[in-house]
């Protein structure tokens, strides 16, 4: 079930049985990838075949498992996914790896764009030098993690005015009290970039906190249904002492920290088109296998219709998400565009998925067959990064002037 290029006949003219790929084995019906420029479509393609016949399989028992697999990350490091933030790669095939690594694996993904546009990004938008002289290589390199620790046990969506996590300058140190939540690669990042209150100016401002400091304790949260792979965790910080130094420069205003974060948001919408693909990817090769009464799935009319509609989702997602790339990359994009992105994609995701769950029958609810994964991961997506109901709320206030937040 983990090849996508199943057979939709085969030659029987005296040589061996052998597949025959069905047309648009990628699925690019709107020829997205001829819009990078052919270096990056060379690389696009490594890439890609990499990820679909080395993570995408191996990623199933660790999703399982609720395990994160540090040797895979040391593999995807050699194709540079490590420093797609700093490599000087087009928005556009920045956009298009995210796509690819979610359609391997969704957690993965998370992980890759997490670090990348908010950990790498901040470090490198807003650090001091010496901050960028210490860790950029290492995250760069996937030899170092960092996580991004911004959303608390009490604020989430109101996180901007509701933060309680304090700074308090004392010497030559900052002291950082508060707990977070929902923090991805908590409990195996080498430092936290902490979101806190400045308790003498009253505002939010970022901090590089090492994991190994006195007071800092992680604790996983288990059972989720999505995302297992990637490590969330409860963060405790009890008078955590740092240098001074570990104040991000340029992170001592929240409204510093925006235009990434912004930008992070925009970029679930390129996982939300690559989780459709993987739906329709999977969805198809079982179409094509599968008989029922006498003949495969993919000659009854109601299974060509959800393959139909999946992959018209995933291409309209896809296109949507291109354009959003054209306007970043003219420094152009708005968080409206960014919230619309993130809404739209992955309400079509969810849908999208859905459908290949039912398409399925019995065997889409199991992790076996690859759909049962991509079904809990896709709420995920709809729920993270602002949820649906709040990016819809962002676009609504922007094209009527009134908001509905209070």
């Amino acid at each position: 079930m983990l090849d996508e290029k199943a057979a939709a006949g085969t030659v029987t003219s005296g040589e061996p049985t052998r597949k025959v790929l069905p047309p648009y084995p990628e699925a690019d019906l709107m020829h997205v990838v001829d819009l990078l420029p052919a270096g990056e479509q060379e690389r696009y393609a490594e890439v890609r075949e990499f990820l679909q016949t080395r993570i995408r399989a191996a990623s199933i028992e660790y999703w399982n498992r609720e395990e994160f697999p540090f040797g895979l990350l040391a593999e995807m490091a050699k194709y540079g996914l490590g420093g797609l933030q700093t490599d000087g790669s087009s928005k556009l095939f920045k956009g298009l790896m995210y796509t690819e690594i979610a359609r391997a694996d969704v957690s993965l993904s998370a992980l890759v764009g997490i670090h990348n546009e908010l950990i790498v990004g901040m470090i490198h938008e807003l650090g001091s030098p010496e901050q960028k002289r210490k860790w950029l290589p290492g995250l760069e390199a996937f030899t170092q993690l960092g996580a991004f620790a911004l959303t608390e046990p009490d604020h989430g969506s109101d996180i901007a005015g509701g933060l309680s996590t304090t700074a308090r300058r004392d010497g030559g140190e900052w002291v950082i009290n508060g707990a977070k939540r929902w923090i991805g690669a908590g409990t195996i990042a080498d430092f936290a970039l902490v979101w806190a209150r400045d308790v003498s100016d009253h505002q939010i401002k970022g901090f590089i906190v090492e994991t190994d400091r006195p007071g800092y304790s992680a604790t996983k949260i288990t059972n989720k249904i999505g995302l297992r792979i990637m490590q969330n965790a409860d963060i405790t910080l009890d008078d955590v002492r740092i240098p001074a130094d570990n104040l991000l420069p340029g992170a001592t205003a929240f409204s510093r920290a925006n235009d990434l974060l912004r930008d992070s948001r925009a970029w679930v919408g390129w996982q939300a088109a690559g989780i459709q693909l993987a739906a329709f990817d999977i969805a198809r090769s079982y179409a094509l296998e599968r008989k029922q009464f006498g003949k495969e799935l993919a000659r009854f009319q109601l299974i060509q219709q959800q393959l139909a509609d999946i992959l018209g989702n995933a291409n309209a997602s896809l296109s949507l998400m291109v354009e959003l790339a054209r306007i970043q990359q003219a420094g152009k994009l708005e968080m409206v565009q960014a919230a619309m992105c993130k809404a739209t994609t992955t309400r079509l995701a969810r849908s999208s998925v859905a459908m290949g769950r039912s398409l399925m029958g019995g065997n889409g609810i199991t992790t076996d067959y690859e759909m049962g994964k991509l079904f809990g991961d896709a709420e995920i997506l709809y729920t993270y990064e602002g949820s649906y109901e709040i990016n819809s709320m962002i676009v609504a206030r922007a094209v009527t002037g009134k908001s509905a937040f209070v």
